[in-house]
């Protein structure tokens, strides 16, 4: 996804989603992201975990990998990663060590997340050498059912 263009936020993450939905078509639980630079993708991943039998294989990781190979640093100043669920604590670290400038989640993860739910990684800790802006909500619902209807589907 080459997209260069004014964007809201809603729309990327209605691209995150779309994302999200290959990460379900794997049996993978469904979670997008991508990573924008001055209006452009340049990194986009989902869930893999299972089919690549790498616990590490989460949306948010594969985006910066995807970002970090495109780019050819994985240092990653002056982007925002669009992420359909709230970043956990591996992918918060990953976030940081990457210099990503603005996390911005549609679900809350009241399990796991690292952006206020759980733990208050981004932007808070300032034991960190560099803060992430972090803000959720941003088609939550949508975000959440995908989620939904992916587990009552498993059951």
């Amino acid at each position: 996804m080459d997209i260069a263009d004014n964007r809201s936020d809603q729309d990327w993450m209605r691209l995150a989603l779309t994302l999200a939905q290959r990460a379900a078509e794997a049996g993978e639980v469904p979670v997008g992201a991508l990573l924008v630079r001055d209006g452009a993708v340049i990194g986009e991943g989902w869930n893999r975990p299972i089919g690549t039998h790498d616990a590490s294989a989460h949306a948010e990781i594969q985006a910066l990998r995807d970002a970090g190979r495109r780019v050819g640093n994985y240092r990653l100043p002056d982007t925002t990663l669009y992420v359909t669920l709230e970043p956990c604590v591996m992918c918060a670290g990953a976030i940081v060590h990457a210099r990503v400038a603005q996390v911005i989640y549609g679900a809350p993860d009241p399990k796991a997340g690292a952006c206020g739910s759980v733990f208050d990684l981004l932007p808070s800790d300032d034991r960190f050498n560099h803060r992430t802006a972090c803000r959720g909500g941003i088609l939550a619902e949508e975000c959440a059912e995908t989620l939904r209807a992916f587990f009552r589907s498993r059951r």
